[in-house]
């Protein structure tokens, strides 16, 4: 039988330490968990992503008590969770199958007794891998061909949200920008052949948006696929050639960008891919978000990100893990063209909502001034609060939580809740995005 369980529940959280993390203290990530799990961080490790979900890979846990009176040992009475020693952590997966209320109707009929996304905060030192995420269909194809590798049977629509300046790589450049390409970096031509070039010189917008995708798949799949010794050779020229224009002329951003990035992964195919995607550069509280098979390296900065539930990535380049070259290029969009770029639209003089078009998931950025309070109305999904800084309380009509910097809380579906401060406090919430719910 299921417990009566409270409207908010703290969650013990997990870090992964991929080798492109910040290190130490540099890293918000490792703030955060030190802070969540009470443990002392490495300041000679790379703390790169907090995770929040029910992910098996890094799964959170329930901070739930056992009580007597009636409730099931899941339940915690309202506003208080005894003492420590009475605490008791459940993986939040395990809990929420046991406690299938806590996520709502609407949200077990589509997605069933688990969380449909996944909340995480990165700390970026040196560029992720030139990557995509398959669509549900291919998703599947690949779990079931390689379980080791691909873990998961679902799609990965994912938003990143700006907390300091964020670079990244995503998308493919403009058909006028490749021209340009084609045209000054005379080592891509080396590598694909003249006659791939000169498709991209004679091609032209009255051709159709499917030739001119033909054309750039042609490219890209001839460079991604090049040999270690021709793509060696070819960065040797690029980077000689950068060093020497910046002696005597001012470099553009994206070819200061490609210097960086040989530093990080010398020789790596994916220091000259950078020239055919768009290089953003996110300020605070801009978010970019990325469908299913579309290409994209995150380069550096902090952001929370947001996506569906899943791990699963096809990379190429950038990167020293498992490379799947041919089925990156087989099933990229090949769209063209600036991504959107997310402002997020104001609730309240707190509160910005952000809200990319994928059913599973929207995210929200509150910052309270001191002696303020923001009410989260109640939606018919369930939430999860980070509190990235500061102090305050998180309350229902019936419970009160103190929160502090790190701390992460679980709030049942079709929960009001009010989240007040008298020093201040910087909140981010994700749930289930409102357009599916019909907010």
């Amino acid at each position: 039988m299921e417990a009566e369980n409270p409207g908010i529940v703290k969650l013990k959280c997990c870090v992964k330490n991929y080798d492109w993390g910040k290190i130490g203290r540099d890293s918000s990530v490792a703030r955060l968990y030190a802070r969540n799990s009470g443990e002392e961080t490495d300041d000679s490790k790379p703390y790169a992503e907090f995770w929040m979900g029910s992910h098996e890979s890094g799964p959170s846990y329930a901070v739930v008590v056992p009580v007597t009176g009636g409730q099931g040992e899941n339940g915690v009475p309202n506003g208080n969770h005894g003492s420590d020693n009475d605490c008791k952590l459940v993986n939040l997966k395990d809990w929420i199958e046991q406690n299938p209320s806590v996520i709502g109707d609407k949200v077990l009929q589509k997605w069933g007794r688990s969380l449909p996304f996944l909340f995480k905060v990165l700390s970026v030192a040196k560029a992720l891998s030139i990557q995509a995420h398959p669509d549900k269909v291919l998703a599947e194809v690949l779990h079931k061909q390689q379980p080791d590798i691909y873990k998961d049977d679902n799609h990965k629509p994912e938003m990143a949200l700006a907390l300091t300046e964020f670079e990244a790589l995503c998308g493919f450049i403009s058909l006028e920008e490749l021209k340009l390409v084609v045209q000054n970096v005379p080592e891509i031509v080396e590598v694909v052949g003249n006659a791939c070039a000169d498709q991209v010189l004679h091609i032209s917008k009255r051709d159709g948006e499917e030739k001119s995708k033909e054309i750039l798949r042609s490219i890209f799949t001839e460079l991604m696929s090049a040999k270690k010794v021709v793509i060696s050779e070819a960065i040797s020229k690029l980077i000689s050639r950068l060093i020497i224009k910046r002696e005597v002329k001012e470099l553009t951003d994206k070819e200061e960008l490609v210097l960086r990035l040989e530093k990080q992964y010398p020789g790596d195919v994916g220091v000259i891919a950078a020239f055919l995607f768009n290089y953003i550069k996110l300020s605070s509280g801009e978010a970019l978000y990325l469908g299913a098979d579309e290409p994209h390296a995150y380069i550096c900065g902090d952001c929370v990100e947001c996506m569906a539930t899943s791990d699963n990535v096809v990379r190429a380049g950038l990167t020293p893990k498992n490379r799947d070259v041919q089925t990156l290029c087989s099933m990229l969009t090949y769209k063209q063209g600036l991504p959107q770029v997310l402002k997020g639209v104001a609730l309240n003089a707190y509160t910005v909502k952000y809200v990319p078009p994928f059913d599973e998931f929207e995210v929200d950025q509150c910052f309270l001034p001191h002696g303020t309070s923001a009410v989260f109305p109640a939606v018919p999904g369930p939430s999860v609060f980070l509190v990235m800084a500061g102090e305050g309380k998180l309350r229902t009509l019936s419970q009160e939580e103190s929160i502090a910097e790190g701390d992460v809380l679980f709030t049942r579906a079709n929960t009001e809740i009010t989240a007040a401060t008298t020093s201040g406090l910087n909140l981010y919430r994700a749930g289930v995005n409102s357009r599916f719910l019909g907010e």
